[in-house]
């Protein structure tokens, strides 16, 4: 080890990368050939690309269509992170065959404490360099190593395949773009300010940082300034914090497994909080009925949520169930019969939102465990929660996961929407629009023409066969025209609020000449 910039022990570090693995993965579980055009596509923006599409202009975090337009003859393939968990699993095998102490960053990338291989092998660059031939020769999968004081330092290195010495970490960071910090929003914002290398933005006082810009943001501050990934000095947690469950019928199938799962991670969390603990560092084992032992550590450069841990128990549990090399040394032949979790990193957090029932406390206990055995008895589609993200109209903006599973909007919250109804939003979104009528003096119908001319002032309305109700005041029309250049997907309608006398303010859309309520204001 080697004494940090900031007088913290800082860990020499191996990173081994292998390039666009969502497209690997594809090509080893699908049979999709990596040679082709290939993208690999979440919530409609691109993750991941072939050689042969980015020679075709398509690149990450292009829009699906945009993508296509480019490479008309591109495959696209929806994200699938146990797809890729599962072709990861026989590189990490082989890796583990010849060092310990693999932690799973995520599938395609992991890490290794350079210590002990360098001694082993005879140096860091040696080690590294047979770590890569063992993945090529024995799995058939290009890889790339980066060696540096940190794991982030390290993943950056592996994109090229260097060897930053010991002590030159935040000068090989120091000319990089904020963008490398995987935070879009905070990296955004630094450009805007006039920051726009990690030097520049490890220049400012932390406690500054913090104050302005929030915990993220100084976890991000640490990286810029060279120091370990690990932040806030995480410690190895008591032994009373690891949770185990054990399993008379031992589990088979991936679904009953990752069932427990989430019930484990859920116990697991709850005792982080209670000690004002958030966990970076995960450490999956599991016993079958046959005695084999499996183990697993997964890692993550910021805190782990309980979706988050969940979802890691789920995917690491898919490859060990599902891996093609069922029966190895390192994948159970029969089925699990004992899962531990163990936290072996963490952080102290206090400044977590509460949840609806809280973060602990018998309250939030019962009511996860009514919801679990609601799923239980129905399955896991049986509860949602909704999350809000991006889009023009409301119900574009409203997804619904079943509980338990990674809050992610469909759409990007942050991104720019163009004719999107200002705040405040609606209390009330109707499922499906209730038809009306809007009437104008003499109860002549108001309508709405194609150059967005209204016929006549509202001063009636009728809902759904309900009686009338004055019109007190409205506004609009507002109008909005999406994907325009797609015939089977335009969509062209206006906007109007009114507001009733009963007190009542309603969102309505006028769509090919029909008035529709489609929110309430409360």
């Amino acid at each position: 080890m080697n004494r940090g910039i900031d007088g913290e022990n800082s860990v020499r570090t191996i990173v081994l990368w292998c390039p666009d693995w969502p497209v690997i993965a594809a090509e080893i579980v699908e049979g999709v050939p990596a040679t082709a055009p290939v993208a690999v596509v979440r919530a409609n923006r691109v993750l991941a690309t072939s050689p042969a599409a980015r020679a075709e202009g398509v690149r990450r975090g292009l829009r699906k269509r945009e993508a296509q337009g480019r490479c008309p003859h591109l495959i696209v393939l929806d994200d699938d992170p146990l797809r890729d968990t599962r072709a990861y699993e026989p590189v990490l095998t082989v890796v583990e065959a010849l060092v310990c102490g693999v932690e799973v960053v995520r599938p395609g990338v992991c890490a290794i404490a350079a210590r002990g291989p360098a001694r082993y092998f005879g140096g860091e660059q040696i080690a590294a360099e047979r770590l890569v031939e063992q993945v090529a020769q024995r799995c058939d999968v290009e890889a790339q190593a980066g060696i540096a004081d940190g794991v982030f330092a390290a993943g950056l290195a592996a994109r090229s395949g260097l060897l930053v010495p010991a002590g030159e970490t935040a000068a090989f960071l120091s000319g990089l773009a904020v963008a490398v910090l995987g935070r879009p929003v905070l990296a955004d914002l630094l450009r805007r300010l006039g920051i726009r290398t990690l030097a520049e933005f490890a220049a400012l006082p932390a406690a500054d940082v913090l104050a302005r810009f929030g915990f993220d943001a100084a976890l991000a501050h640490r990286l810029a300034a060279g120091r370990d990934d690990r932040p806030l000095r995480p410690r190895t947690p008591p032994p009373d914090l690891a949770v185990v469950e054990t399993f008379d019928d031992p589990l088979e199938r991936v679904d009953a497994a990752a069932f427990a799962a989430r019930t484990l991670a859920e116990r697991l969390n709850t005792g982080l909080t209670i000690h004002g603990l958030a966990c970076t560092r995960l450490a999956i084992e599991a016993r079958t009925a046959a005695g084999e032992e499996l183990h697993r550590t997964w890692r993550h450069e910021g805190l782990l949520t309980p979706a988050a841990l969940a979802e890691r128990v789920r995917w690491q549990l898919d490859g060990w169930l599902t891996s093609p090399n069922r029966g190895s040394a390192v994948t159970p032949t029969t089925g699990i019969t004992l899962l531990r979790l163990t936290p072996e990193g963490v952080v102290t957090h206090a400044g977590s939102q509460p949840g609806l029932w809280g973060e602990a406390g018998e309250e939030r206990d019962r009511a996860h465990r009514a919801i679990t055995r609601v799923q239980g008895l129905l399955g896991p589609e049986a509860v949602f929660t909704a999350v809000l993200g991006g889009g023009r109209g409301q119900a574009d903006q409203v997804r619904l996961v079943p509980f338990g599973d990674e809050r992610v909007p469909t759409r990007p919250k942050h991104q720019p929407w163009p004719g999107q109804l200002p705040a405040p939003a609606p209390a009330t979104l109707y499922p499906a629009p209730l038809p009306a009528m809007v009437y104008g003096a003499d109860r002549v119908p108001v309508a709405v023409t194609g150059r967005l001319r209204v016929t006549g002032v509202p001063t009636s309305i009728v809902i759904a066969g309900a009686p009338s109700v004055p019109v007190t005041g409205w506004a609009g029309p507002w109008p909005v025209d999406e994907r325009w250049w797609a015939a089977e997907e335009a969509n062209r309608y206006a906007r109007f609020q009114l507001l009733l006398a009963d007190g009542q303010a309603m969102l309505m859309t006028v769509v090919a000449g029909r008035w529709r309520v489609v929110a309430r204001y409360d």
